[in-house]
């Protein structure tokens, strides 16, 4: 009972009695002092499902949940995944030993494991409140009284508004939805098909250990990505119309619907950004062209030749080698003379280059990215290919010169039990090979200066790549819409629940009758952190410093071994984090459009006959909060 006319001296706990006091909104439940009880009173802001309120014991997630394990016998993945999945193990194993060292260990109440029910009764709380608003009028009889002309006229306008408009539409969907639906469809269909063939030709490999082309291509994979999106955005959609229909209080759709509508937005800046860098360029295509064209010159084979100049003339006061190092010199000039010559006959479709990335933009501002990431890879082969050839040279030299030191220790390598064995050497033997390692180590420091030239210049490029990937990362996979709704409304991107304790005194003073001791907390929701928000970015930084800063990329840069790049599928896999493993195949699809297709037709058939509009379920106003939603 709410407000009872006359206070209750006895306690029933099936017929409770609360009252709301004018000092404050909170409720009092009537409970004598004498009945021995203790009152607790939970109250909440209750989550409206129209703005997509909800409460979760859980924080959202807001990537797909089929990506354990889908990697794992792929070879760029197994090493760091191993890793991370040892790392969740162990903190796993932490937290089962923390919870043994309880000072107070009970089992689970039943209002404990009743938690996730009773909040998803909160969820749909307003709902149910609306529909008890709407139906009110069943309940008894209520009198109408009779309209006045002015009245009569209005509901008779209102009426036929409603059936003219009623009769457009049933013609409307009668005579040109169906065949619109139909081109639609097939247009959907053939646009699938196509991207089907070129998803295929992506992922094709000619062996069984073959690399795809997406994984060393940039622009292959950002084609991978937008299709894949495409192929996904009508299932995704059609799972947000079946539950539309539902309960809106539901909170299964809602990581869906952020998932969605992030996607959505990404593309739509991508595609803002992109047109306005593609106008840009192409109005200033040729300005451009020249730009590109003196930084290659500058930077990749003038800048090059003069360090490498600068080498053979005791560079840093360092003293060289001058044979070996003018040796070296002529070959690697030799070798960028060829490559500048190659250019130069190139340099003329530079400005079509730059009109093609152009016109690539207005396709969004990730592929011209992605073409200059590709571009960087070829116009900078050459740097590649010296780098591979001074850290073989390097690492043969210093894997000689440390096989005589064990010479000179009377000890040999036994490479079959890979360990260090003791071994007796004839006079000939040690004078030829402190011959050898005489003239092999004063030769080091210059193979070291060319070889620690020409890997950081990899390094460099290795940097600037990444940054452009990262960049794509940042465009296809920024958690916008997530932000956005956090910013808005905290109670749309839930990461928990906490209960507050609440300070009532106020409410009580001036209150004569003795009651039994009553609580009040508050049950809030806990937004999403914005740790875990960026948990893929963080991933990223994470694989990034254990593969580039590790003190195995320091050992191979010291030792000359090569040091590859971290494999793009490894690297960038925080991309398809929203995309499943499994994408919808064709069949699927048009099983899917067509039924919904037809579930639309039916339903636009039968429900617009007559005339008769279609009563919207639902209340247009949200109703007044009430003693219980506070």
């Amino acid at each position: 009972m709410l407000n009872h006319g006359k206070s209750s001296l006895s306690f029933d706990p099936k017929l409770l009695s609360v009252r709301i006091t004018h000092n404050g909104q909170v409720p009092r439940v009537e409970c004598p002092e004498e009945a021995g009880v203790v009152i607790q009173v939970i109250t909440f802001d209750r989550p409206d499902p129209r703005r997509m309120q909800y409460l979760s014991t859980t924080p959202i997630s807001l990537t797909l949940g089929d990506k354990l394990g889908a990697y794992s016998s792929v070879p760029p993945f197994d090493e760091l995944d191993k890793e991370e999945e040892m790392e969740r193990q162990r903190k796993a194993k932490l937290v089962e030993k923390l919870k043994l060292h309880t000072v107070v260990k009970h089992p689970r109440t039943a209002k404990e494991l009743a938690l996730p029910i009773i909040v998803d009764q909160i969820n749909c709380s307003a709902e149910l409140n609306d529909l008890m608003q709407d139906n009110i009028s069943m309940v008894g009889t209520r009198l109408r009284r009779k309209m006045s002309v002015s009245e009569r006229m209005v509901e008779s306008a209102t009426i036929l508004r409603d059936s003219v408009l009623s009769r457009m539409r049933h013609a409307f969907m009668q005579h040109v939805w169906p065949t619109a639906s139909h081109v639609f469809v097939w247009l959907l269909m053939l646009h699938r098909i196509l991207a089907e063939f070129v998803l295929w030709l992506l992922d094709w490999r000619p062996f069984p250990n073959a690399v795809a082309l997406k994984d060393i291509s940039a622009t292959a994979q950002q084609l991978d990505i937008r299709l894949q999106q495409f192929c996904y955005w009508p299932a995704q959609y059609q799972t947000l119309q079946r539950t539309s229909n539902d309960w809106k209080s539901t909170s299964n759709s809602h990581p869906e619907y952020i998932r969605f509508y992030n996607s959505l937005w990404l593309v739509a800046n991508d595609v803002i950004i992109g047109i306005a860098l593609g106008s840009y360029i192409l109005e200033n295509a040729d300005l451009v062209a020249r730009q590109v064209d003196n930084i290659i010159n500058i930077y990749s084979i003038e800048g090059l030749q003069r360090m490498i100049t600068w080498l053979t003339d005791y560079p840093a006061g360092l003293k060289l080698n001058n044979e070996l190092a003018k040796f070296l010199a002529d070959l690697f000039l030799w070798v960028i003379d060829y490559w500048d010559g190659s250019m130069r006959q190139l340099r003329p479709l530079l400005p079509y280059v730059v009109r093609l990335i152009g016109v690539s933009s207005f396709a969004g501002a990730s592929l011209p990215i992605s073409l200059v990431s590709d571009l960087v890879s070829l116009l900078t082969l050459h740097i590649y290919s010296f780098y591979i050839a001074s850290a073989r040279i390097y690492n043969w030299q210093l894997t000689i010169i440390i096989s005589l030191f064990h010479l000179f220790r009377g000890k040999k390598r036994n490479v079959l039990r890979n360990r260090i064995d003791s071994c007796d050497y004839d006079l000939d033997q040690l004078l030829l090979g402190t011959i050898l390692f005489t003239l092999l180590f004063f030769l080091l420091p210059t193979v070291a200066v060319f070889y620690a030239t020409f890997a950081g210049a990899r390094m460099a490029i290795i940097a600037l790549k990444a940054a452009l990937d990262t960049w794509l990362a940042c465009l296809n996979h920024f958690p916008l819409f997530a932000i956005m709704l956090r910013l808005k409304d905290t109670r749309r991107l839930p990461g928990g629940i906490r209960f507050e304790l609440q300070d009532t005194s106020a409410a009580s003073k001036g209150d004569v009758t003795a009651l039994a001791p009553t609580s009040y907390i508050k049950l809030k929701s806990v937004p999403l952190p914005l740790s875990q928000t960026f948990s893929q970015y963080a991933q990223l930084g994470h694989r990034l410093r254990k593969h580039y800063l590790s003190p195995r990329v320091f050992l191979c840069l010291v030792s000359g071994q090569f040091v590859p790049p971290i494999p793009r599928k490894n690297l960038y896999s925080l991309q398809y984090s929203m995309l499943p493993v499994q994408r919808v195949s064709i069949s699927e699809l048009w099983q899917l459009l067509r039924a919904t297709e037809y579930a639309s037709n039916d339903s636009h058939t039968n429900g617009n006959g007559g005339g008769h509009t279609r009563v919207k379920q639902g209340r247009a106003k949200a109703s007044p909060g009430y003693w219980w939603s506070t």
